[in-house]
């Protein structure tokens, strides 16, 4: 099983303090950055970065929907990582500086691929599909936090 790797970029017009605060806003923010490819949105636990326990599914393809509940930690400043507790696949989103009032917004996710033949188009169009998702994402941030 190899390693998959999907990551999104934007630079946002707001400084990296708002725009990670925004992210690490589980219960009133982030569940309005999410397109139609998620649902059953649930803050369990927390709800402001370390410490949340978060659940939704995501629908990546019109076959694929995946379960997740993920546990936010905070490794670094300007890092959130999101594991999921139902599979390999952590999500790492990292916001940095990018000067005068900027920020560069970099979500990276990984997950353990299958072999064969399926894991040659995991590998080959999830990313794709991924990033379309994040790219959404990230542009609700930048709405968000650019008003």
């Amino acid at each position: 099983m190899a390693q998959v790797e999907a990551t999104s970029e934007r630079i946002v017009a707001a400084d990296a303090e708002t725009v990670f605060d925004a992210l690490a806003d589980y219960r009133d923010t982030r569940p309005q950055l999410l397109p139609e490819h998620f649902s059953e949105y649930e803050v369990r636990e927390g709800g402001d970065g370390e410490g949340t326990l978060v659940h939704w599914k995501l629908q990546a393809t019109s076959k694929r929907v995946r379960d997740c509940l993920l546990e936010v930690s905070e490794p670094t400043d300007g890092e959130l990582v999101e594991k999921d507790r139902n599979s390999t696949m952590v999500t790492t989103w990292r916001v940095t500086p990018a000067g005068d009032g900027r920020s560069r917004v970099v979500a990276t996710t990984t997950w353990k691929g299958a072999g064969g033949i399926g894991g040659f188009f995991e590998r080959t169009f999830a990313p794709k599909g991924l990033d379309r998702i994040y790219s959404a994402i990230l542009a609700n941030l930048a709405a968000q936090v650019e008003k």
